[in-house]
C-alpha cells in the first residue's frame, strides 16, 4: 500500500489518521478543518476477516482530578512535537504503550513502565512539552 494523500487538502502526503474515523490528514490545520464536521469510526464490513483482532479493554473514563485533564493547547503541543514523534518511532516504546493501553490493569502497567528508561524519558519529554 503506497503513501496516502491527505483527505482534507488532497495535496500533501498524510502523516496522521483521525482518531475518530481514521481519515488520513497531513497537518494540524487540516485536522482542525476535518474536525469542523463530526466524524465517526467506519463500521468494518463483515466480508473481509480481520488479520489480527486487537484486544480492546473497555474502561470507563473517570476524572478524579480535573486539573489532570490536558487542555486542547497542550494536546496540540504534544501532537506537533517532532521530538515526541521521533521518540514514538522506537518499536520498544510502541509495544510498551500498547501493552499499557490493552491491559485490564493499566495503572499498574503504567507504574511498571516508569521503571523502563525509554518510557521514563518519553514521559519527561511530554511533561516538558505541556509545561515548558
Amino acid at each position: 500500500m503506497g503513501p496516502r494523500v491527505c483527505e482534507v487538502c488532497n495535496e500533501a502526503q498524510s502523516k496522521y489518521k483521525c482518531p475518530s474515523c481514521r481519515a488520513p490528514y497531513c497537518s494540524v490545520p487540516c485536522f482542525k478543518k476535518h474536525k469542523e464536521t463530526p466524524c465517526v469510526l467506519p463500521v468494518p464490513s463483515q466480508e473481509k476477516p480481520s488479520a489480527a483482532p486487537e484486544s480492546v479493554v473497555e474502561r470507563p473514563i473517570t476524572v478524579t482530578e480535573p486539573s489532570a485533564v490536558l487542555e486542547r493547547q497542550q494536546l496540540e503541543a504534544i501532537a506537533s512535537s517532532s521530538e515526541l514523534r521521533d521518540a514514538l518511532k522506537d518499536e520498544g516504546l510502541q509495544k510498551l504503550i500498547k501493552s499499557i493501553d490493552c491491559s485490564p490493569d493499566a495503572e499498574n502497567e503504567l507504574d511498571k513502565a516508569m521503571d523502563v528508561e525509554v518510557f521514563r524519558i518519553f514521559t519527561d519529554k511530554i511533561l516538558s512539552t505541556i509545561s515548558p
